[in-house]
């Protein structure tokens, strides 16, 4: 019945295929659309990012300026940080020539090293210093003089936000309203921060935070106008700027359900943000899309001219002053999509500058389904049209909608600033035609070439038996059952082969996998294929082998025992070419686990083979063994399959394509050499060594690492895994993992 069944769904299948392959085509968009959404928000923000490029925000003069403590004024005033009693006499020539706001792009964490007090503490003591001491302790305090001068001006304090928990809270100079409810986790939540001195913080008539997050590629295009430091709401620098430059004295933050705002369970959140007569559309999270000028050098005035005698003090007259950095030295550099080194504090006057101005740049809240829909529509009329139109009229339609997806979007960003993707739909829309016209060729040269009837195969005697028994089983189709796969490659086979001439790699190929292969058949093993060098085999099929794992390791054990044999036996002896003979390495891979084996490919032209993850493990740890340094890598299963065998644990690890970690481990013996005194403390000596290794006690595991290396001959391979971990170590104890680092290793590469 099932053959039936089956039967049935192939016919089904290649007779209407033309209409189910694009639509597990399309199925596979809508997926990847659903499933990896970082993955299509990086891709948008490049296309977003293009689009400031071709046209960016026309910089309009706007009553923000920058006072900057450029390279030039570093060389002038000396070197940064500068006495207090600078500052203070900045804050008051600002204040004077009528400065709307003063705003720090600078915390102010610690005491002024350079005030009287806190300078005689630097100084040796000696009779001279006892005989001024007084003298200058009298003089003013450096710090005291800032706050003075903060307290008459209209200055706003910036402080960082961290991830890292501490006690610290800044003061709040503002009060927040609501309309409509926040929803939890909608802000950008940090626990920790760096606040200025509290007499810095009295004086200010504002707070506001300086903190700027990156996408993950390092681009800052949102900046949130409010953050979240544990339960308690802060500004962002440039918003209080602007609360201050009013004389206004509060935050009114409107969200979803509030004041009549609609939206829908996946739009909601904050909608809005207001500051005295400014009401700030910003996304769901308060965060506001920087509309990049690129640099700008107008909005920049040099500290030093201020100081100057001859300085024009209406510049300064209404403006709301951002003083920061641009000094390559201080390292407030930010990469923004026009500029990849901007100064910090251009982006805080940036942003300032696009509210007074209104120059916003939005992506609405209805934008990513929209861009689903229009998917959607033109993907399923796409895949009727191209089984029912003829094939110019197809591509005229295909060709239509991509360019109407770009030319909307182009017209939505450059007349509405709306940031509309056109390129995903339109990549998809691509495929979709592709894919079709694709299916529509195969189709045609299929029905072509029906009259091939050209097979070959290749199987082990006992398939050969199982098949004899019951012919029905040749054909296509496979189970799901648990496997031991096995992979093994000659190392350096590609110089290797340099060595010899075409006539002699023959022959030494022969020679080689003659008795690898007899082990393998031997240990009642499944040839797979053969690749080139290396050799695939698996275990637990075509019939039943509960003893599978052992016997994959058995056989591991067995052919590199008979490779020495064979190495001794050659060593010292010539080719004809004069050369000597090479040392052959091994590297073996065995891992068990559910795969699929049956009779694999077309019905012209298949194989009796296995698929599956496992399987592509067992390919992973084979090319792992060049990296370890180690004969064999077998994966967990495998190992708990054999616990009677002497096996190593080298390793946890992630390797590409897999999210999944595994521990892996290396075979070194059967029960016999398990049972070896030496061997058993050379395990406990590596477990003590890879725990203190994952718990980041670096010199704990060195230690432990050449307690190993001890018990180990000089020749032992073992001593490369050693080696490996010893550098690590030395690595990771200057260049200290991330704080998520859980001791796993991770491959990107095959």
């Amino acid at each position: 019945m099932m053959s039936k069944f089956l039967s049935f769904l192939r016919t089904y299948l290649t007779k209407h295929s033309r209409i189910v392959v694009p639509l597990v085509v399309f199925t596979g968009i809508i997926s990847a659309r659903i499933t990896f959404p970082q993955v299509m928000q990086d891709f948008q923000f490049k296309i977003f990012d293009r689009f400031q490029m071709m046209k960016p925000r026309p910089h309009i003069a706007s009553p923000v300026l920058i006072v900057d403590i450029d390279d030039q004024s570093l060389f002038k005033m000396g070197q940064w940080p500068w006495p207090r009693t600078y500052l203070a006499e900045l804050v008051r020539r600002l204040q004077a020539a009528g400065a709307a706001a003063v705003v720090f792009d600078i915390v102010f964490a610690e005491a002024d090293r350079t005030s009287p007090d806190n300078i005689l503490s630097l100084w040796p003591k000696s009779p001279q210093l006892d005989a001024v001491q007084a003298t200058i302790s009298a003089l003013p305090d450096h710090d005291k003089a800032f706050a003075d001068a903060l307290k008459e001006a209209p200055a706003v304090m910036g402080f960082p936000l961290t991830a890292a928990p501490n006690a610290a809270r800044p003061k709040i100079k503002s009060g927040f309203g609501y309309a409509g409810p926040i929803p939890s986790g909608t802000l950008t939540t940090f626990w920790g921060a760096v606040p200025n001195l509290d007499l810095f913080e009295d004086a200010a008539q504002g707070i506001g935070t300086f903190t700027i997050l990156a996408d993950p590629d390092g681009i800052i295009r949102r900046v949130p106008l409010i953050l979240s430091l544990a339960d308690k709401i802060y500004p962002a620098l440039p918003l209080e700027a602007l609360r201050v430059a009013q004389k206004a004295s509060n935050y009114i933050i409107k969200s979803v359900g509030g004041s009549g705002e609609a939206g829908s369970e996946e739009n909601s959140g904050i909608v809005s943000i207001k500051t005295g007569n400014f009401v700030i559309p910003t996304d769901e999270r308060g965060q506001l899309w920087l509309y990049d000028t690129g640099h700008v050098p107008e909005r920049f005035l040099p500290v030093w001219k201020i100081f100057s005698q001859d300085f024009d003090t209406s510049v300064i007259d209404g403006k709301i002053i951002f003083l920061g950095t641009s000094a390559a030295g201080l390292k407030d550099i930010r990469a923004t999509p026009l500029n990849p080194v901007t100064a910090g504090v251009e982006i805080h006057a940036q942003l300032a500058e696009q509210i007074l101005n209104g120059q916003y740049l939005l992506r609405p809240d209805w934008a990513a389904g929209a861009e689903f829909l229009y998917l959607a529509v033109f993907g399923l009329m796409l895949i009727v049209i191209m089984n029912t139109a003829p094939a110019v009229w197809c591509a005229v339609i295909g060709l239509g909608a991509i360019l109407f997806s770009i030319i909307f979007s182009w017209y939505a960003y450059e007349s509405l600033h709306w940031l509309l993707d056109p390129v995903f739909p339109s990549i998809s829309t691509l495929v979709i035609y592709l894919t079709s016209s694709l299916v529509h060729f195969l189709h045609t040269e299929f029905e072509r070439r029906q009259i091939r009837n050209a097979f070959s195969r290749y199987m082990s005697p006992a398939l050969v038996r199982k098949l004899a028994e019951n012919p029905d089983q040749l054909k296509l189709g496979g189970e799901i059952k648990e496997m031991t796969v096995f992979f093994s490659d000659i190392r350096g086979f590609t110089t290797i082969s340099e060595a010899f001439k075409p006539e002699e790699l023959t022959t030494f190929m022969n020679e080689y996998l003659t008795p690898l292969t007899a082990n393998i058949l031997q240990h009642e093993g499944t040839i797979d294929k053969y690749i080139g060098d290396a050799v695939m085999a698996f275990w637990n099929a075509p019939l039943d082998n509960p003893r599978h794992g052992k016997c994959a390791c058995r056989a591991a054990l067995d052919i590199q025992t008979r490779l020495n044999e064979w190495n001794a036996k050659h060593q010292g002896s010539l080719l004809a070419s004069g050369a000597p003979r090479p040392w052959i390495k091994t590297g073996i891979g065995i891992n068990t686990g559910e795969a699929c084996v049956g009779n694999m490919g077309s019905e012209q032209r298949f194989s009796y083979s296995v698929l599956g993850d496992s399987v592509n493990l067992a390919a992973r740890f084979e090319g792992l063994t060049k990296i370890y340094g180690v004969n064999i890598i077998i994966g967990e299963q495998t190992q708990q399959s054999i616990s009677d065998f002497a096996s190593l644990e080298i390793d946890v690890i992630k390797v590409k394509g897999k999210n999944q970690a595994v521990r892996i481990f290396t075979l070194l013996g059967g029960p016999e050499y398990a049972a070896d005194e030496t061997f058993r403390k050379l395990v406990n000596l590596n477990q003590e060594m890879l725990l203190a290794y994952r718990a980041r006690q670096w010199d704990e595991a060195s230690l432990k690492a050449q307690a190993c290396i001890s018990l180990l001959q000089p020749q032992d391979f073992l001593n490369s895994l050693y080696a490996l971990y010893l550098s690590r170590m030395i690595f990771f104890k200057t260049n200290a993992p991330p704080p998520d680092w859980d001791g796993i290793t991770v491959f990107t590469e095959k």
